[in-house]
């Protein structure tokens, strides 16, 4: 006969405990609050629930609260992005998120526009502190807003990525070369760049950065109507020297049309 002293007796009248999690399914706020609850859910359990998009606020709320569940980086990048998720849950939580999980919320649809800009401020704040490699890979993919934030990088390749990611705008590009810090290698790129130099607006702009060189600036202006390279000029701050070499050319350009 086989040994079955190592069994677990079973006691007559006994019922098993809950299942960990068996409420995640259920329609009702008080069985769901009672699953976001439970100390025993796990981390795969606590993302299906959070695939639902029927989930009360309250629910989420508590699930926020489960202190096991959410040491779990994939469940806090899901609870920011789920579009239920009261503010002042989501929004604190954006702070505790790692770099490319902030890149993730900020390009999300669903995720709130407030939630969003909170992750981009949160990511833009760091990029002190991140490697080469990551702010690399967050000029070619991240939002406009971190994008246009790495074009005053020190790492000229990082800039030559920004200027090229598909959703910084002209906006953007204006305001960096419009920065008092904006560095000599962005401006070059920004000048000899064969989308951005191009721009009407982007041109005025580089007409005031005191960066841009005479080669460039000479091009620039006479693409421009001459009582508006007169008007810039009058406040811009580059240097003397190529200021009048534009005025030279202004009066030169208005001898040839009066022959």
């Amino acid at each position: 006969m086989a040994d079955d002293s190592n069994s677990q007796p079973v006691v007559a009248g006994s019922t098993p405990g809950p299942v960990p999690g068996e409420g995640i399914h259920s329609l009702s706020p008080n069985a769901l609050r009672a699953a976001a609850a439970d100390p025993a859910l796990t981390e795969d359990l606590a993302l299906s629930l959070l695939k639902r998009s029927d989930l009360p606020p309250e629910v989420l709320e508590q699930l926020s609260k489960n202190g096991g569940v959410m040491k779990s980086r994939k469940v806090k990048l899901a609870l920011v992005e789920h579009l239920k998720t009261p503010r002042h849950v989501s929004l604190p939580m954006v702070r505790h998120l790692f770099t490319f999980d902030l890149m993730q919320a900020a390009l999300t649809p669903v995720v709130p526009a407030d939630v969003k800009l909170a992750a981009d401020e949160v990511l833009i704040n760091r990029l002190e502190t991140i490697s080469s490699g990551e702010k690399l890979t967050l000029a070619h993919r991240a939002s406009g807003r971190v994008a246009g934030a790495l074009l005053l990088d020190e790492d000229a390749r990082v800039v030559q990525v920004a200027l090229e990611n598909a959703r910084i705008t002209e906006a953007a590009v204006i305001k960096a070369i419009m920065r008092h810090n904006a560095s000599s290698a962005f401006v070059q790129a920004v000048c000899h760049h064969s989308r951005w130099s191009l721009r009407r607006e982007v041109r005025i702009a580089l007409l005031r950065n005191e960066k841009t060189p005479l080669a460039r600036a000479l091009e620039f202006a006479r693409s421009l109507p001459p009582s508006l390279v007169r008007e810039i000029l009058q406040s811009s701050p580059l240097p003397a020297g190529v200021k009048s070499g534009l005025l030279r050319d202004l009066a030169e350009r208005s001898v040839q049309r009066n022959k």
